[in-house]
């Protein structure tokens, strides 16, 4: 098989299993973050289903767009591993952004949701601390799985 087609296969791969255990990951966190919304306590089951699916594919698609900016700004075409480690750094900050602003638009200007008294907050910026972890814990283990190992030690296999 021809080298550029192989490296075209693994990315296909690498990609494909990087968005299901992105899917995965965040479905599991929003269902175990979930306490840490007024919503737990005060909504209906099917609300808190609600929030969970809706919350669920916003994240995917922030995570999806976050990866293609990122991949369009930094990846490399020589290999397919070149700029994993770009890639990966990139799609953080931009998830992280994201969930700043979102954070800060539905809790204090909308207030779609609001944190329980559960909810530890980042001192300055106000921001729930479980969201900004789950930006860092869940595209990590998603990129690390969908690599087969940490997504900032691949720079070094094809430079």
């Amino acid at each position: 098989m021809h080298a550029q087609t192989e490296n075209l296969m693994d990315w296909r791969g690498v990609l494909r299993r990087y968005l299901v255990m992105s899917i995965v990951g965040h479905l599991i966190w929003e269902i175990l973050q979930l306490p840490l919304y007024t919503l737990w306590a005060t909504g209906t089951f099917q609300k808190k289903l609600f929030a969970i699916v809706h919350c669920t594919i916003g994240d995917v698609l922030i995570v999806a767009a976050a990866l293609l900016l990122s991949l369009g700004m930094f990846a490399r075409s020589r290999g397919a591993n070149a700029g994993v480690a770009a890639v990966w750094a990139a799609s953080l900050a931009l998830g992280l952004s994201y969930t700043i602003f979102s954070e800060w638009l539905n809790t204090g200007v909308r207030a779609s949701w609001t944190y329980s008294d559960f909810m530890p907050l980042v001192p300055v910026i106000g921001t729930g601390l479980a969201p900004l972890l789950q930006w860092v814990v869940v595209p990590t283990l998603a990129m690390w799985i969908a690599l087969g190992q940490a997504p900032w030690r691949l720079e070094t296999i094809n430079p």
